[in-house]
Formats: structure tokens, sequence, C-alpha cells
């Protein structure tokens, strides 16, 4: 039916969608409006504003319900919103509903949420109609700051945990940040058709960790659908209503953004008091900006207009913001002329992961400057500093929550924007506390942030170094244990905390740099546990630490791009792997190159370029020894001499190879 529908339609909307669907209809057995998917497909029109606009009026504060669903990566949030949204009747029953919410493309093809999302559901229970507002959140530890943003515009939770795995990282990570909302929690055990599921250990779990009573724990399938019709009833019946007030002034909040190329910026909003419509005149309390509202509504999960979104409610609003600046995350809404205490918002994101980004040429600047800017709005936890580089031109130093975001972004702005970037490695900021006078008051201040190599202040005028740690808790079962402590061993890690959580499975907490953990110990750690063990980190401030600035030298002349921090125990391995990849970069000249790693005057690796060389023996035939010895002996005061007045040129290619992240780790 459906391809039926399509080949009659083509592109149009409207009119001649139902006349096609009607004609295609003769030759079709399925009720349109049941089973037949082209119905739920053909009829969404591209824009919100042909449709037919809803009066939310009809549902008061006490039957309103703000909710979202959290867990670890792959425990099924996704799924289990889409099995909400079909029994609410909010998208219709067919087998493609697979992680409707996750719409970008790196969602679709990575199988896991990166934006949090939300859709408003209408359900009757009891002779009564509520509406529902689920936010689906991601899982993954990078994406934590979504998490906590969503749960400022919810009142409770669906704690979803896998029978399978049982409580993981990311789990323990999720539920303290619900808990210290003071929001209500939902246990939820999924995936009980699984062969090797096991529920009543799960609820143990939860017992023994979370101090919820296992007789409160629903055990569903959001795969086959058992018993989700009972996760609603529970949201309805201990989620409680907001607490607020249509009679107030408006305020709201800002919780997340979007941009349309022809709308401006959508800005998703959560409203705490008052009401409002198309029409009224807003202000923003942090840019003090006044806009005229043009559209608002909610997501269903497809943008729905409404006359008006009152107290309680959340969704989406459009004012004609152009500016990607202008609708800051965590900023509070109200109306012109009516001023309100703007609401405490988010604290900003801390970002644990710096890389390099350049443009591949230096024309492509301002087109990628306005992508990334575009996605920042999206994507709000990232920081962007202006950075130059000797090698590779103007460009911007970006913070990230992990390396996954870091991943992510880079591929959202190849896919969505067509942007094509070098990133180089990435780094993390160290601190140097400042011994010298005439440095502190050059800076202003004693202890001074180090992002870039080619500002470390020498050992000199420093009395200590900082590097930044995180407290790293990793839940494994415990066959792997020996493995896992080993790891962390080489990562320089320090045990804080070892508890067995079950009869098989440990929770171990370290206190990790940073540094170390940044680039490959999440794929060390999968891998030397099979898959099993899951990781999950938070900010430990930062602790003194051994650290060195290295130079690689060319031919004994230092190369400033390439200089790095490094902790002194690592300085070898570091320092051999960048002459090695530096020696297959370059290329060979006629005279001899020595690449060197140097910390201060002191070398500890090299590489050495061979020459071209002309073979001068070759005329040679038989002869005494002498002769021989002699020609060698010329060509290598030749090549001495060249060697000397010879510069080494340093490729872009052989940066880019050096400086770029190495992806096969």
């Amino acid at each position: 039916m459906l391809s039926r529908v399509t080949k009659a339609v083509g592109v149009g909307v409207g009119v001649r969608l139902r006349r096609a669907c009607n004609a295609a209809a003769l030759l079709c057995s399925q009720p349109c409006m049941e089973k037949c998917p082209a119905a739920h497909v053909v009829f969404s029109r591209p824009y919100s504003s042909q449709k037919e606009k809803l009066d939310m009026s009809i549902f008061p504060v006490e039957n309103i319900r703000n909710f979202s669903i959290i867990a670890h990566v792959d425990h099924g949030k996704s799924t289990l919103a889409d099995r909400l949204l079909e029994i609410t009747g909010t998208i219709a029953k067919t087998d493609q509903n697979k992680q409707v919410l996750d719409k970008l493309q790196v969602e679709r093809e990575r199988g896991i949420t990166v934006k949090a999302q939300t859709a408003s559901l209408f359900y009757s229970y009891e002779g009564m109609n509520y509406l529902l507002n689920l936010i689906d959140t991601p899982g993954h530890v990078d994406f934590s700051y979504e998490v906590s943003r969503s749960l400022s515009a919810c009142q409770g939770v669906i704690l979803v945990v896998d029978a399978n795995e049982g409580i993981q990282a990311q789990t323990m990570a999720n539920f303290y940040l619900a808990f210290e909302a003071q929001l209500a929690i939902i246990p939820v055990v999924n995936k009980i058709d699984l062969k090797n599921a096991d529920p009543e250990r799960v609820e143990k779990q939860i017992e023994k960790l979370f101090d919820i009573s296992k007789d409160e724990c629903i055990r569903i399938s959001a795969k086959l659908g058992t018993n989700v019709e009972k996760v609603l009833q529970e949201v309805i019946e201990k989620v409680p209503p907001p607490s607020v007030n249509i009679s107030d002034p408006l305020k709201a909040l800002v919780f997340d953004s979007t941009f349309d190329h022809y709308r401006g910026v959508i800005a998703n909003i959560a409203l705490f008091g008052g009401e409002v419509q198309k029409g009224h005149k807003i202000v923003f309390a942090y840019t003090r900006k006044t806009y005229e509202v043009n559209e608002v509504g909610i997501l269903t999960p497809n943008e729905q207009p409404t006359h008006k979104l009152y107290a309680g409610q959340v969704g989406y609003l459009i004012a004609g913001m152009k500016e990607v600046t202008e609708a800051q995350i965590g900023d509070t809404l109200y109306l012109h002329k009516q001023p309100v205490e703007p609401l405490p918002g988010f604290k900003s994101a801390k970002p644990m992961v710096f890389a390099g980004m350049y443009p591949v040429d230096q024309s492509e600047y301002n087109n990628l400057k306005s992508a990334i800017e575009k996605l920042t709005l999206n994507d709000s936890s990232v920081t962007i500093h202006r950075d130059n580089n000797l090698a590779l031109g103007a460009g911007w130093r970006l913070g990230f929550l992990g390396l996954l975001h870091l991943e992510v972004f880079n591929q959202r702005l190849e896919q969505e924007y067509n942007a094509s970037v070098i990133l180089t490695a990435p780094t993390v900021p160290y601190k140097a506390v400042l011994s010298s006078a005439k440095l502190i008051k050059e800076y202003g201040k004693e202890e001074i942030t180090v992002i870039n190599p080619a500002e470390f202040p020498d050992k000199s005028s420093v009395s200590e170094y900082l590097e930044p740690t995180i407290l790293g808790t990793i839940i494994t079962p415990d066959d792997f244990i020996g493995k896992i402590i080993t790891l962390c061993q080489t990562r320089r890690a320090v045990q804080k905390d070892m508890m067995y959580i079950d009869e098989h499975r440990v929770m171990l907490k370290y206190i990790f740099p940073l540094n170390e953990i940044v680039v490959d110990f999440y794929d060390a750690l999968k891998s030397v546990s099979s898959g099993y063990a899951s990781f999950d980190y938070e900010d430990a401030g930062y602790q003194a630490a051994d650290l060195v600035k290295m130079d690689i030298l060319l031919n004994g002349n230092s190369v400033e791009e390439l200089g790095t921090v490094v902790h002194k125990d690592k300085a070898y391995a570091v320092g051999k792997a960048m002459c090695e990849r530096l020696k297959d970069a370059i290329p060979r000249q006629l005279f001899e190159i020595a690449i060197q790693a140097a910390l201060g005057s002191k070398v500890i690796a090299r590489e050495t370029v061979k020459a071209y060389r002309k073979n001068v023996l070759a005329k040679c035939y038989g002869g005494d020894i002498t002769r021989k010895m002699k020609l060698l002996k010329r060509q290598a005061e030749g090549k001495k001499k060249m060697r000397k007045i010879g510069n080494v040129e340093v490729p872009k290619d052989a940066f880019i190879s050096v400086l770029k992240r190495q992806s096969e780790k």
C-alpha cells in the first residue's frame, strides 16, 4: 500500500495525498487507518503550521505528569519509549517502530541515544484524561549533561535495568542524579523475555544498592510489550503533578533547543507558571532581548501546534530567533513588562577532553565556523576557544565531556553540515602553580591553566604542576578482577573501594589521572573483560603530578607544533611512538634526518630517516680497498656538509598524521 501511495503522490502534500490514497485504496484490501502504515506516514505534513491546533486547557495541572526514562547504555530505554508511544496511540503500531525518538543519523547508525527527545502522550486512566510528557534520555556517561538537563523539567523517572546485565555503572550515576533532584523513582526490570534473564537477582541488587523494595519493581519486556501498560499506570499513581499555578505570571525554562534553517531557533520549554500563546511578547532573562511568539506547541513526537501552553506543560516555542546564541539553554522566559525571578538554570558542563579542530582548507574556515555554532546550539556542553596552530592554521580548541562525545560531534558535523575537518589528538587541561613573582604579576594570578603545550611554563618558575583526576566506577563480573586491577595499575590509578554487589558482580572505585583514560581506556577495559565491565566517571579535582614538556627535534632543531605535555613515567613510551610515526611520515632527503624526543636537553628516544645514497662503488671492479674507502669517505663528507646547510621541511601531511587522532587505537 505504502509504495503505491508514494508512487501516486510523488512529493505532493495536502489534498493531493488524500486523492492519491483514495485512488490507491481501490487496489488495497487493508482498512486504511488500522493496519496500513501509509495512512500514518503519508499524511504527516512537513510543516507544523498546516496542522489543526490542539486546545491544551482541557488538561488541568493535576492531570499532568512529567517524567524521564533513565538507564545504562543499551538497557532498552528507547524501545520502552516506542511501546509507550504505541500504547497511548501517539504513533501507529507497526514493525517499523524501532527507536522512533532517535532521529539523528548518528543515533541510527550507532544504535545509541545522543540527544534527549521529548514526546507528549495522551492517556485515559480510570475515566480521566492525562497528559504525560515523556523525555527519552541518553545512557552513555559522555551525555550525562543531557540527562541532568532533562530531569530539571520532570517530577519523576522510570529507572530501567536490564534483567540480563543487572545494575551497571551508568545506572548508578543516573539514579543518583534523580535522587539528588528528589524525583519519584519507578524501578523497571526490562528484557525478561531473554533466555538468560534473571529478574530475581536484579531486584535484589536494586534493593541492596538503591534501598527500593523489590515489590515496587515492575517486570517488563519492552520489545514484546509485556506488562508495559502497568508502567504508565504507575507513572500516574506515583509521579506527582507539577506544583505550579496558571494564575502566576509566565515563567518558563529553556531546557533544550534546535536550529531550523527556515524558522530559526526552536526552544524546548517547561512552564513553571502562567501561560504563553502566539502574539505574546516574551523576554529572555539572560540576553534581555524581546521577541514576539510565532508558534507554540507540543511534540508528539513531531511538532503539533496548540493555541496555548499552560503551567506544568512541556512543549516548544518559535519566536523568530535567527542567531544561535540567542536561546541560551537554562535561560528563563517571561512576559514583557512582567519580570520574574530567573530559575536557577544549569551548572555549565565541565569539559573533560580537549581536541583541536581545523578546516582541511583554510578557505572553508567561515563555513566550518557557522556549522560549529549551529551544532553547539544543539549541544551546549561543548566549549569553544579560538586557536591558531603554526602547522594547521586557524581553528578551534573544543572541550568535550568524553571521547564518544568528541566522535559523535565530528560525525554530526560531517553528516549534517557536510564539513570535513582535521581533528588533533585529545589533550586535558593542566594547571601550574607559579613561584616566580615576575610571572605571577604577568598572569595576575598564582595558578594558571595550561591547555596548549606551547604555553607550558618552565620548571624553574613553577612550584608544582597539577593534573586533572576523575573518580571512576567499574562494575564487572568477578572473573575479570585480576586483569582489570592490572590494567588500572598501568594507568597510574589508585584504588579507593571494592565491594561485591551480589555473588558474582564487583564494584571497583579508582582515582584515575584523566590523561590516562582519555584516549583508549574504555576500549582496553572492554577487551580485558570480554565486554562485560561497565565504566562511569565523575570529576575529582586536581592533584600534584610530575609533568614534563616533551619537545620533538629534527636534526637538532625543535619543532614547536609537535611539543606535548606528558607524565615523566610515560615520557619514553610517548616519545618513542611519536618518533616512529614521524619516521613514516617525513619523506627521505639526500642527507640523514635524526628525529629525537627530548625532555629539556636530555634525548630520550630517537629514530633516523636514512639518506638517499648514490652507489659510488659502482665503477670499481675489484681494485684496492683503499680506493673504495677514499670514495666512501668523500661521499660521507659531502652528506655531512649537506646536512649542515639543508633544512628539513615537514610537509603538512606529516603534521596531520602525527597530530591526528589514531583511530586504530
